[in-house]
Order: C-alpha cells, then structure tokens, then sequence
C-alpha cells in the first residue's frame, strides 16, 4: 500500500503537517467530489470552492499571518495540492496557480505597503489572482516578450496580451511581467500588478481544453491600461529574474499536482485490480497487472522523495533550482506514464467517463507543459549540473 503523504521521507512530520492534509482531504471529498464530472463537462469555474478553500486557509498557505494567511511550509503546501488533486486535478491546479505564482510573486518581491493592501485579499480568497508571463509568440521564450509598459510621468502605460493564463476572466488581481526595455534584454522586463477594473485592462478568448477543464485559463488583454508606479513589484528591469525564481517554487507546486494525479490514478486502478475478475480470478494476480502496479508505485514514491527534498531546501531557504526542476520534471512525465496504465488496467472502461482514471489521462499531460515544459526543465538541470 502507497505511503502515508506526510511519512514518506523516513521522518516524522508534526501533528500540524498531518493535520492539514487530513484537513484537505475532507474538504476534496466534501466540497469536490461530488461535483467533479460537471464541472468538467461544463468547463464550470467554481468560484464559490475556492471561496471556502479562502476560509479553510488553502488559498493563503505560504502567507504569514500577519497578512492573513496560514503561515504554513512547503511540505503542507505538497500536501494540500497533492489531497486535492487526487480528487479533481483543476482545483488543484487553480490552487496552485493562485498560491505559488501571483500571491507569492507579491509576498516575494513587494513592498511592505503591496503586501498589506493585496496580501489580505488573496489568502482569503476575497480575491482570486492570475499571473502573466505567457503570450502568444513567446512560451518558452519569455525574454521575447511583446506586450509593453511605458512610463509616463508617475505611471506606466501597458499594451498587449497575455495568453494560457488560469484565472484569466475571474481573476480580480493579476501579477503582469511586461517589457519596459529591449527585446531579449533579461534586465528589460518588469513586473507590476493590476486590478480588476482598471480601465484598458480586459479578458479575452477562454481556451476550450483537453483537460484541467474547470481550471478557467484565457487571455489578458492591455490597451492603453494607465497603472500607478505605486503598482510596480521591486525594481525597474527586475521583473524577468523575479519570475524565474517565482517559478522555482511554482515548479514544486506542479510536482505536488503531478503526484495527486499519480496517486489518484494508481489507487484508482489498485481498486478495480482487485474487484475485475477474469478467468476465474482478480486481474491484480496476473502478473502483467501486478507487474505495472509494482512499477506505478515505485515511481510514485521516487517522486515523492525528490518533491520533498525540493520542498525541505525551499523552506530552509538553501538554493535549490535544479530540484524543483528535477522533481517537476520526474513527477510530471511520472504521472503521465501512470494515469496511462491506469487507464489501460481499466481496459475498455477506462477509456469511459464512468471511471475516474479517464480524467486522470487528460488532465496529466498538462504538468509537462505548464510552468516549464519537460524540455524547458532539462535546460535549467543540465546549466546547472555544468556550471
């Protein structure tokens, strides 16, 4: 039987870290569950989750309280994403995207005046936040950027588009990174927040998705959006190298996705193994079934381990770029490879809505494209292995 989330490294973690993945997991069963299938159909947003995720602390976990949040670690911040994707991947990656990349872009780099006007609103959930970094032409290739800031006097005037970015319609607040230098200049980009409502700032197209479906992603749309100076996070030039390491964590974040997807699938296959009967006996004695068992949750652990050790350097404030890449990297293509044999136990079921692992095969292979594609990870472990 897979691990315990909370035990898996050999050591005991506190009553607390227990305490809020059991906590997360009551609030999946209880408010996602049961909704789960008609969100996706639907590609339903549900507003009103994370609204009650704000009250149990989940949107504000690496907030400290004095600004409202749960003031919690990396290894809860694992668990929470891990219980709750498990049971619906695009709440999670919802949970993720708003935790890991615009409230801590602004916990990260913002000023004591910015984290006490937004902080408050985002880990309660008051507000939902979007980040913005990806466009059209420039994926990977973020240093191209093409949306623009232009300082006018005690403002900034911003043009352009934003696109693949969750939360992109109900967000009230988005992190945007913009270009306020040359093209390909890393020191040319900088990083500014703005409201919903701000004039000229608007959403556009809503992506029609493989999966992650109730996970909202679209477009941000800048036309001539007038901001404050007071709306810039940190330095001129900064943004680019603010973003990098806002993705660092971010990829842990990921993982933790990629592993709830993992778990969920594997603990959905281990079931049916066991209750499909053919030829006379359940198909988990087989040994091409158990075979395929055997290696899901080996690889499971072994991310895992790599997640927590991610984690474990995050929170001691230790470098540690190359493992959040290697652990997003593993966990992702992991979990891809898993939801698959989970999907080829259940046979002609598993290709059916009726079963969860369907969902499951869908929803995986986002992980190896978001935050950092797999190819985009081997770039920043290889630079770092040959410094």
């Amino acid at each position: 039987m897979i691990t315990d989330t909370m035990s898996t490294l050999g050591f005991d973690f506190s009553e607390t870290q227990r305490m809020v993945a059991a906590s997360a997991k009551e609030f999946a069963e209880q408010h996602i569950r049961p909704y789960v299938m008609d969100w996706d159909e639907s590609q339903t947003f549900p507003l009103e989750v994370f609204k009650k995720a704000g009250e149990m602390g989940f949107m504000g976990v690496l907030v400290p309280e004095q600004y409202g949040g749960s003031g919690l670690g990396y290894h809860e911040y694992v668990a929470i994403i891990e219980e709750i994707s498990k049971v619906d991947p695009s709440i999670g990656l919802s949970l993720a995207a708003h935790n890991s990349l615009c409230t801590n872009h602004i916990l990260s780099f913002g000023n004591e005046e910015q984290k006490q006007r937004w902080l408050p609103r985002l880990a309660t959930a008051e507000w939902i936040g979007s980040w913005g970094l990806t466009e059209h032409n420039t994926g990977s290739d973020a240093a191209g950027m093409a949306t623009t800031a232009v300082k006018d006097k005690d403002s900034w005037i911003l043009n352009g588009a934003k696109n693949f970015i969750t939360h992109g319609i109900s967000g009230d607040i988005a992190v945007v990174v913009a270009r306020t230098g040359e093209k390909g200049d890393s020191q040319g980009m900088t990083a500014f927040v703005v409201e919903k409502g701000t004039p000229g700032f608007s959403s556009g197209k809503k992506e029609n998705k493989l999966g992650m479906r109730a996970s909202e992603t679209a477009e941000l749309i800048f036309d001539n959006c007038i901001i404050s100076d007071d709306n810039r996070l940190g330095e001129v030039g900064a943004g680019f190298v603010q973003s990098m390491k806002i993705l660092d964590g971010g990829r842990i974040s990921i993982g933790a996705l990629s592993l709830g997807i993992a778990k969920g699938a594997y603990q959905a296959a281990l079931k049916y193994s066991k209750e499909r009967v053919q030829f006379g006996k359940p198909i988990s004695q087989f040994q091409g079934i158990s075979f395929k068992l055997a290696e899901m949750v080996t690889e499971i652990e072994a991310s895992e381990l790599l997640l927590h050790k991610a984690a474990f350097l995050k929170n001691e404030g230790r470098e540690m770029t190359q493992w959040s890449a290697m652990s997003k990297m593993y966990a992702s293509e992991m979990c891809v490879k898993v939801a698959n044999e989970a999907v080829q136990i259940h046979g002609g079921y598993g290709y059916t809505k009726d079963f969860p692992v369907e969902k499951f095969y869908r929803d995986a292979k986002l992980c190896t494209i978001g935050e950092g594609t797999t190819e985009i990870q081997k770039v920043v472990i290889a630079k770092n292995i040959l410094k």
